[in-house]
Formats: C-alpha cells, structure tokens, sequence
C-alpha cells in the first residue's frame, strides 16, 4: 500500500506520551508493527542516545527529528546538538518560542502561556528569527537542519503581518526550514495550501492532524484533535500541494484520543493509505 505523499509514515511521539514513560521500547515496538516508520520526538524520558537508537531499532522506526522548546535550547544548545547528533537525528525543531526577556513572561498577566498567545510583538517573533539563524549556523555546520514547529499564536496579527511572516522573511533559508502543522495552520483560519505554494522550499516536513469542529467560545488553540478523516480537514488537497512542494517527511500527530490510542493510531495509519 503506498502513502499519499510516496514516503515513509511518520509519528509525531507526543501523540504516545502518556505511554512511553511507562514502556518506552514496548510502545515504539507497537507503532512499528502498526505501519509507522519514522517518528519524531517530543521529549526522551531519560534516556540516553544510545538506548534510544536501540529502542528504535529495534521497533524498525527512525528517528528523523525532535522538538525542543524555545527555553530548552536558549539553555543548552550544545547539549541538544551533541544528544541530536548521538541519535543520528537529522531535523531538530523548535516547537514553542521565547522572548528576549523572560522576566517578561512571568510579570504578564495570566503568565508565559497567555503572553506567547496574545501578547507576542513583531519585535519577539524578530528576535526568536535572530536566535534561530545562530543556531541554526551551529547545527548545519553538524549537519543537522534546524527548523521551527507552528501552533495558532503564529497567525495573530502583529501590525500588518502575522508572526510567521515575520519568521519567514527574518530566517535565513539556509538554516532555518519551517514544519507545518496543518491543524493548526487550519485552525487559525488560514490555509495550509496557500503557505506551500508561497513558500516553496521552505516548508521541510508537515504535520498531519485532524481537528473536531469548533467549539463556540473556545479559542483556535483550544480545537480537539481526532483520528484522520473523522475531523474537518480535508487532507487530499494538501497532500497534492505537498507533493509539489517537495515535502521531505510527514508526521501523524493526534493529540486527544476517545478510545484506545493504539487503535485510534492504527486507523490514521490505515486512513493515509486510503485516500
């Protein structure tokens, strides 16, 4: 059976958190036997590099790439970059950004969450460009790409352009590629479409998740996730676009589960080679 997009399947990891600090090899050995052959981490529990990659082995996946926050890597990007590259992994990802002056997080009302949905300037998403592109430098002379993970916040006006924008065009290419979730692109209202064919070449990899609708009241952040094909989002025209713009790798991500998480895992899997 092949794929829409004619490459491995991919898993986001953080859709098995609740059952990897209990079983971490006995759970990758499970998404294995269900199809998936590369995933992306969000968090090692612990582990060294090393159990890792044998854990890895494994179940038959590949670790292509994983996500740190903002915070994580401002501390120590030499540690990420040394465990990264134990690993063999070839993307590592930011998946929340910072601020210049972390005093500022805490001082802002309703604190760092609310600050990084409501408060985030142009000036911020300037300097989260800044610091991507230095690291970024570091990392490609490791030969690991760098990149930077969206959620809603991104979309959020900052004065006539949105947060993204403002990555998009402060990045330098070289070292700095963009992993589209395209729940999230959706949720917030825009198109998951449109950014593929804006910005050929730098959008790397993708993030495949369903959304169940809208809840009056509830903010686009807030939108519940769903096994594929049972949400809103219809995913045959973006993975045309995405075949077209040259997408390297694509990652499952389902975060909130009504059954078994296994099941529900085995039926995104299944849905992919449906379409």
């Amino acid at each position: 059976m092949a794929d829409p997009l004619g490459l491995p399947v991919g898993l986001q990891l953080y859709s098995v958190r609740k059952l990897l600090p209990n079983n971490y090899a006995g759970t990758l050995k499970q998404l294995g036997a269900i199809g998936y052959r590369e995933v992306e981490a969000a968090g090692f529990f612990g582990h060294s590099a090393e159990d890792v990659k044998a854990a890895m082995a494994g179940a038959g996946l590949r670790c292509v790439s994983a996500h740190y926050p903002m915070a994580d890597l401002q501390k120590d990007a030499d540690g990420t970059l040394k465990y990264a590259k134990a690993l063999g992994l070839s993307y590592v990802i930011c998946s929340t950004p910072s601020v210049s002056d972390p005093t500022k997080l805490a001082s802002y009302s309703g604190g760092a969450g609310k600050y990084f949905r409501d408060g985030m300037t142009a000036d911020d998403w300037r300097w989260n460009a800044e610091q991507f592109n230095q690291i970024g430098k570091k990392f490609k002379a490791e030969g690991i790409q760098f990149g930077y993970h969206n959620h809603t916040t991104e979309f959020r006006d900052v004065g006539g352009m949105n947060g993204l924008d403002v990555l998009l065009k402060d990045t330098d290419p070289a070292y700095v590629t963009l992993e589209m979730d395209c729940g999230w692109v959706s949720a917030a209202g825009k198109n998951p479409i449109a950014y593929l064919r804006q910005y050929p070449g730098r959008i790397s990899m993708l993030h495949i998740k369903d959304l169940k609708p809208a809840v009056p009241g509830k903010l686009p952040g807030e939108r519940v996730s769903t096994v594929l094909g049972k949400g809103t989002i219809d995913y045959k025209p973006i993975f045309a676009a995405a075949k077209k713009a040259g997408i390297k790798h694509y990652f499952v991500e389902q975060e909130e589960f009504d059954g078994d998480i296994m099941q529900e895992l085995t039926a995104d899997y299944q849905y992919l080679h449906t379409m």
